[in-house]
This record gives structure tokens, C-alpha cells and sequence, in this order.
């Protein structure tokens, strides 16, 4: 059974798999620093506000707190400033995959454009033609 594992845990598509995985966990990082650190500071300048994680609307009159932490603790809240964060990160990820895709399957396009393509052979002719030749290459014996 341990020798069954080893070799499906060592087949390349599981391998893949795992490395995939991986450095989708770092690019995850990178993405989520460069929305907090970068980008919401930008926004949070235009907007006038800059801690995005500490925006939120109370649902109830009784959370008096200015900290989502601490209003969450009161009463409901919509947090929509953690809201906003997280779908700027998945629009950074998605465009940045489409991008990476559509690098791939533009090189696909151009690697099957630069080999050369073999004409198809041509149809064989009609088979009216094939007996009218045989017909004109008797009578040429003749």
C-alpha cells in the first residue's frame, strides 16, 4: 500500500498539483500586499478614511464603538470596508489569471503558426473523370 502511495503521490499531474498550490498560496501574499499596502492606501487618500478594515455600518443602535472589533462584540455590523478588500484582491487575481492565460494561449497560437503546416492531400478526382481517362488511355493504345 506505501508503494502505491509513493507512486501516485510522485505521478506529474499530483507534483503539479502541489507546486500549483504552493506558489498560489505566495501570489496570494503578493496580491493581498499590494491591495492593502498599496493600493487601499490610494483609495483610503481619495476617500479621506485610512484604515479600510475599520469601516463599517451598525446595524443596531446600541454598538457605539468606532472599532470593528469592538462593534462586532456589541451587535451586528456590515463590514463592508474587509468587504471592499477582499474583492479588489479577487479582481487583482482574476485579471492577472486571464492575463497569464491569455499569454499562454496566445503562444500556443503563435507555436502552431510558425510550424510549418502540411497541405492536405487533394481530393481524389470524380469517378466520372477516373473513367473517362481510363476510356482515353485504351483508346490511345489503339
Amino acid at each position: 500500500m506505501l508503494k502505491e502511495f509513493k507512486e501516485f503521490a510522485m505521478k506529474g499531474n499530483v507534483v503539479d498539483l502541489a507546486i500549483g498550490v504552493i506558489i498560489g498560496g505566495a501570489f496570494g501574499k503578493i496580491i493581498d500586499s499590494l491591495v492593502n499596502d498599496i493600493i487601499m492606501p490610494i483609495v483610503a487618500k481619495i476617500i479621506g478614511n485610512v484604515d479600510f478594515s475599520n469601516l463599517f455600518i451598525p446595524l443596531s443602535s446600541a454598538i457605539k464603538s468606532t472599532s470593528l472589533v469592538e462593534a462586532k462584540k456589541e451587535g451586528a455590523v456590515l463590514a463592508w470596508g474587509n468587504f471592499a478588500t477582499v474583492t479588489v484582491n479577487f479582481l487583482i487575481i482574476a485579471f492577472v489569471l486571464f492575463m497569464v492565460v491569455k499569454a499562454m494561449n496566445s503562444m500556443k497560437k503563435a507555436e502552431a503558426s510558425a510550424a510549418p503546416a502540411e497541405a492536405p492531400p487533394p481530393p481524389p478526382p470524380p469517378r466520372s473523370e477516373v473513367l473517362l481517362e481510363q476510356i482515353r488511355d485504351m483508346l490511345a493504345k489503339k
